[in-house]
């Protein structure tokens, strides 16, 4: 379960599932997963019943989930509180699609959306994201049967570093975390600098206001940033890597805690990986809140110990960054896509999105919208699109004002440019950025004057 579900309240009733699935002897597997990205609709209950595609039922309670128990065992649904269907599985890891055999269907299910055609999903293409809401995140078996650790077992034993760099160059995926620098440039520079040691480190300190894109993919599918870490150590020639993470987010903490030693116990990380005689190893960070410690140098500091203060730009990271060694540092997001790439190709990548900004982004939606939630969307999609299409628009049939993308360094776009393109260089043309991915929504109602204090 991640942070927004347990706010909404899916603690309570995943104890009620437990509690009845033991009172009744009911021959019910129950598993907890991430955020699907639908935070409005939490907390969410997806239920798998042989010859029934996979149904999720939106904003649970104790009471509702007695009576969905009660519907279940009679082979029945309760049509009104069913957000969506799948009637198939996409693995876009192995690029196949699994269907469901379906049989015996209740007639209500026949009227419902699946997924793909959902207004919120509809237009989403999930790739950093591609496991949460679908598997068990601290279970690695679930990571492990979806491809998970494949793309590692590849890239250590049929390719050298340079192939590695190369691709990730090849598929032009820039860093999500702020500026969008070349992610594969970084690592050559890396590679490339004079020192005998390197490191890897993966910022998950996102401050932004109404950011939580990282914390959520940490809660959902923690697996996929290890993997991604590990294949840009081997590029890079790093047997160290750090995970810098807000203290206030617990649970993503938690969650990479039990990752990293399952990780370790499979034989992923530590010594001699698949014995291809690559070490690598990971640490936890937990910053102290300070909203600076999310820019690189500030957050390297703090990992040394000192106090987290940016430093003169002049001297790049990756030539010397933590203990005045060769750093390269992504974040979260960067970093999950890593192993799809490899995994797919550069060329599978780099046909989505725009000519300079490829494959997709993960944007938090917030403020004055009808559907909040985290979206995952290919690079040159709309404003328009992410806010009333996927969205649903403002509330209360109130007039759209601006979008404020970027937190702090970003700025606001007005409601005369919701026709613009989300990419790295049209938010740059109209004075705002990507950065993180936040993105808040204002309608008639928002003083500006506030917005700017």
């Amino acid at each position: 379960m991640a942070s927004c579900g347990l706010a909404s309240g899916a603690g309570e009733v995943f104890q009620v599932l437990a509690e009845e699935i033991k009172r009744r002897n009911l021959d019910i597997t129950l598993v907890q997963s991430g955020c699907a990205g639908f935070c409005e609709k939490e907390p969410l209950v997806d239920i798998m019943k042989p010859g029934w595609p996979r149904i999720s039922y939106c904003e649970m309670n104790s009471k509702k989930i007695r009576k969905i128990i009660e519907l279940l065992l009679e082979g029945k649904v309760e049509k009104d509180w069913i957000l969506a269907k799948a009637e198939e599985e996409e693995l876009l890891l192995e690029g196949t699609r699994r269907p469901y055999p379906l049989n015996g269907i209740p007639e209500e299910l026949e009227e419902i959306l699946p997924y793909k055609y959902h207004p919120f999903y509809e237009k989403q293409l999930k790739i950093a994201m591609r496991n949460c809401g679908f598997i068990d995140p601290e279970n690695i078996d679930e990571y492990i049967a979806r491809g998970g650790y494949s793309t590692l077992y590849k890239v250590l034993i049929q390719c050298d570093p340079d192939q590695v760099i190369e691709e990730i160059t090849k598929s032009g995926l820039r860093g999500r975390g702020g500026g969008g620098f070349p992610t594969g440039r970084k690592w050559h520079y890396c590679r490339n600098a004079p020192g005998d040691i390197r490191y890897v480190v993966c910022n998950a300190d996102e401050g932004d206001p109404g950011a939580y894109m990282d914390r959520s993919v940490l809660e959902g599918d923690p697996h996929s940033v290890l993997e991604g870490m590990i294949i840009g150590a081997y590029a890079i020639g790093s047997n160290e890597g750090y995970i810098y993470i807000r203290a206030e987010y617990p649970l993503a903490v938690q969650t990479l805690r039990k990752a990293i030693k399952q990780a370790e116990d499979y034989g992923f990380l530590g010594k001699n990986i698949f014995n291809s005689g690559f070490d690598f190893s990971i640490q936890i960070n937990r910053g102290g809140g300070a909203f600076v410690c999310g820019e690189s140098t500030a957050l390297m500091a703090s990992i040394e110990g000192k106090v987290g203060e940016p430093r003169a730009k002049h001297i790049h990271t990756v030539e010397s960054g933590l203990w005045e060694k060769p750093t390269n540092l992504n974040n979260v997001e960067t970093w999950a896509n890593v192993p799809l790439i490899i995994a797919k190709g550069a060329d599978w990548y780099s046909k989505i999105g725009t000519r300079d900004s490829k494959g997709t982004k993960i944007f938090s939606l917030v403020g004055k919208i009808e559907n909040t939630g985290l979206v995952e969307v290919p690079m040159g999609i709309t404003l328009r699109e992410i806010i009333y299409d996927i969205g649903g628009g403002v509330p209360g049939r109130k007039k759209f004002k601006a979008v404020q993308t970027g937190g702090p360094s970003g700025g606001c776009i007005p409601e005369e440019l919701i026709d613009l393109p989300v990419d790295f260089e049209e938010l740059s043309r109209v004075g705002s950025m990507m950065g993180s991915g936040g993105m808040i929504v204002m309608d008639e109602d928002t003083c500006m004057v506030d917005i700017a204090k």
